[in-house]
């Protein structure tokens, strides 16, 4: 589990494909510190440390993490955003983020206002119900706040810290985010479609309503 403030921006060094995708990233985290089997967030995809060496580590990306993230579309010199697994007792100044990645979403447009860039990113069916005006959204592994919603896009607001202390400023418009929507909302749809029945009833569409979940 994360907390979606990243601490690092890494460089993937070497790519190696195969049955598994070996990704080599150099970090200024004390990676030779890093203990083997750990968990850590790779531009919001969770992955697990099974090598390090010196201010290096490496982590294996599986077909389905491929599938489902952009790290496939990684190369030789990527920059990536990276956070290690959060410990119990520290500060959560992000949200709770899991490195579970919903979906490959594109940058629709990119603009400034004042010193931040406001970047509006496409959406889906399946996810729109799960975002909410000022709730929190995962991009590329960063906790932040969704400006606006509509059904096929949100807005999202860097300010010059973020867009400094990540990778969120390099996409051009077309380039896609990994994004995860809020874990409460995917457990408060789940709830709702589990108790509502065939015959209605449970968590209604009003109750979601009045909690600021949008279902058109």
């Amino acid at each position: 589990m994360f907390t979606g403030l990243v601490e690092d921006i890494g460089t993937v060094e070497r790519i190696q494909p195969g049955a598994m995708t070996v990704l080599w990233i150099r970090t200024r985290l004390g990676a030779s510190e890093f203990a083997l089997g750990e968990s850590i967030s790779v531009s919001g995809a969770c992955l697990t440390v099974v090598e390090r060496e010196g201010d290096r580590f490496r982590v294996d990306a599986a077909p389905e993490t491929l599938r489902r993230t952009t790290l496939g579309e990684l190369r030789a010199g990527s920059r990536v955003n990276l956070e290690r697994a959060l410990r119990m007792g520290d500060r959560l100044g992000g949200h709770l983020v899991l490195g579970h990645v919903d979906g490959v979403l594109p940058l629709l447009s990119r603009r400034t206002e004042g010193g931040s860039v406001v970047l509006e990113v496409g959406l889906i069916p399946e996810l729109a119900p799960l975002f909410i005006e000022k709730g929190s959204v995962a991009l590329d592994g960063v906790s932040l706040t969704v400006n606006t919603v509509e059904p096929s896009r949100f807005s999202v607001q860097l300010i010059p810290e973020t867009q400094s202390r990540t990778t969120l400023a390099d996409r051009a418009v077309g380039e896609r985010y990994n994004v995860e929507a809020d874990v409460i909302g995917k457990y408060v749809a789940r709830l709702h479609a589990a108790h509502a029945g065939p015959k209605g009833g449970g968590l209604t569409e009003d109750v979601l309503r009045a909690a600021g979940f949008g279902l058109d």
